[in-house]
C-alpha cells in the first residue's frame, strides 16, 4: 500500500500508549483516591523503559523485522490496556494496573524503536521528508485524542457509573483501539523492508557492538559533562509541574486545588493546552532556522520558564472561571511549546556526526531520566507543602534552567 495508509495510523498509534501510561494514569489515579506523593512516585517509575530503552534497541534491530516488532508491541498495549480495565474493580487493583501500565510502558518504548526504524527503513529518502510532516502531525492528532477527548470521555463516564467503571470503560475502549489499529497495519504495513532478516542473536557481539560504538561517539562529544547536565535538568521545573498540573486541577478547594471535573481537565489540557504547544513549537522552529538556536536561546530559557508563575497565580486565588483557567493553561503550554525547542534542537546539534540516529536515541534517555526522577518527589513535596508553596520552588527551579543554559551556550555555533 500507498505510505499514507500506514504513516498517519502508525503514528497516532504511537502517541496512545505514551499518553495513556503519562497522562492518562495520573488523571485516573488521583480519581480513584491515590494521595499526591503516591501517584506521584508510582507513575514517574513509568518513564524507566524509555530511560533504558537504548539498551534493548540492537535487540530490536537484530532479531526479527520492524514489522514484527511493531504488531506485536501494539497487541501487548492493547493486551495490557485491557488489564487495566480488567483489574480495576479487583481488591489488589493499584498493584495489579500498575504492573500493567508498566507492561503498557515497556511495550510503547519498543514500539517507538521499532516504528521509527521502520519508517527509514519502509521509504527512500525522498519519502521520508515527504511524510514527515503527516508523521508528526498525527502523533499530536492521537495526543489530543488521548489526552482530551478520551479524558472528557472518561469524565462523562464518571457521572454516570463511577470513577472505577469509567475508567475501565475508557480503557477497553483504548484496548479496542489499539486492537484494530494493529489488524489494520498487518494489511498495510509493506512485508519487505530492506534489511537482512532472521538473522536472529547468533553472535553475541553483533548485538552489542553498536551500543558499545554508539557509547563511544557520545563519550567523545566535546564538552560532555556541560551538555548532559543540560539534558538532565534543562526540564527540572517541567518534571515536577507536569506531574502535579493536572492533580491540582483535580483536588478539591480544600485541598488547595481548583476542583474542576475530569472532563474540564481533558478540555483545558487536550484541546486547548496542546493547541498552544504547537503553535508555541511551530514559532519556536521557524524563528530559528532565521536567526539560529544561539540567537534564540535565552528567549526561549524565558519562555518555558516565566509562565509557570500562571500556577502560583491559580494556587493563590483558586479562580472558579473556567476562561480563567483555561487561558492560563494556553499561556503556560504556549510558552513550553516555544522554549522546548531550544531543547530538542540542541538535542540534534549534539548527536550530529558519527552515529547520530543512535547518539539522538541515548540523548533520549537522559531526557527521560530528567523527568523521571524530579517527578518522583513531586507529590511529596506537594503534599508536605502545599500547592501554594510548591508552585513557588517550582519557578524557583527555573534558576537551574538558565544556568544549564549558560553551560552549553558557548557550544552553539549558530
Amino acid at each position: 500500500m500507498k505510505p499514507f495508509a500506514w504513516i498517519p495510523t502508525l503514528y497516532f498509534a504511537e502517541a496512545l500508549p505514551y499518553m495513556a501510561v503519562m497522562t492518562l494514569s495520573v488523571i485516573m489515579y488521583t480519581n480513584l483516591g491515590l494521595s499526591n506523593t503516591e501517584l506521584a512516585l508510582y507513575t514517574s517509575w513509568l518513564y524507566l523503559p524509555w530511560v533504558i530503552k537504548p539498551l534493548w534497541s540492537p535487540i530490536v534491530d537484530h532479531f526479527r523485522t520492524k514489522r514484527w516488532w511493531i504488531l506485536t508491541m501494539q497487541v501487548l498495549v492493547g493486551a495490557s490496556l485491557a488489564g487495566v480495565a480488567l483489574t480495576l474493580p479487583t481488591a489488589m487493583w493499584l498493584r495489579l494496573s500498575l504492573a500493567c501500565f508498566w507492561l503498557m510502558a515497556f511495550s510503547s518504548a519498543t514500539h517507538d524503536i521499532a516504528a521509527d526504524g521502520f519508517y527509514i527503513l519502509a521509504l527512500n529518502e525522498e519519502d521520508q521528508a515527504l511524510y514527515v510532516g503527516f508523521r508528526s502531525t498525527f502523533y499530536r492528532i492521537g495526543s489530543i485524542f488521548c489526552q482530551g477527548i478520551l479524558v472528557m470521555v472518561a469524565g462523562w463516564l464518571e457521572q454516570r457509573y463511577g470513577v472505577s467503571l469509567a475508567w475501565s470503560i475508557t480503557m477497553l475502549l483504548m484496548a479496542a483501539i489499539m486492537v484494530a489499529l494493529a489488524g489494520w497495519h498487518f494489511v498495510s504495513l509493506p512485508s519487505e523492508e530492506k534489511q537482512v532478516k532472521g538473522e536472529g542473536l547468533k553472535v553475541k557481539g553483533s548485538v552489542l557492538q553498536p551500543f558499545v560504538e554508539t557509547l563511544k561517539a557520545f563519550a567523545s562529544k566535546p564538552h560532555l559533562w556541560a551538555a548532559v547536565l543540560f539534558m538532565l535538568l534543562f526540564r527540572l521545573p517541567e518534571a515536577q509541574l507536569a506531574k502535579m498540573a493536572q492533580p491540582f486541577m483535580l483536588r478539591t478547594i480544600g485541598e488547595g486545588g481548583l476542583e474542576l471535573s475530569t472532563t474540564a481537565v481533558g478540555f483545558a489540557y487536550g484541546t486547548l493546552g496542546v493547541i498552544g504547544l504547537l503553535a508555541g513549537g511551530i514559532v519556536g522552529g521557524w524563528v530559528v532556522s532565521r536567526n539560529g538556536l544561539r540567537h534564540w536561546l535565552w528567549p526561549m530559557v524565558v519562555a518555558i520558564s516565566l509562565p509557570d508563575i500562571v500556577y502560583i497565580y491559580l494556587s493563590y486565588a483558586q479562580p472558579q472561571e473556567l476562561w480563567i483557567i483555561n487561558a492560563c493553561v494556553f499561556i503556560e503550554q504556549l510558552g513550553y511549546g516555544f522554549g522546548f525547542t531550544a531543547y530538542m534542537l540542541f538535542l540534534v546539534y549534539f548527536s550530529q556526526g558519527e552515529r547520530s540516529t543512535s547518539v539522538f536515541a541515548l540523548c533520549t534517555a537522559f531526557q527521560a531520566l530528567g523527568m523521571m526522577i524530579p517527578g518522583m518527589f513531586a507529590g511529596k513535596l506537594a503534599d508536605m507543602w502545599g500547592f501554594q508553596t510548591f508552585f513557588v520552588f517550582v519557578c524557583a527551579c527555573t534558576v537551574v534552567t538558565f544556568l544549564v543554559s549558560g553551560l552549553i551556550r558557548r557550544d552553539l555555533k549558530n
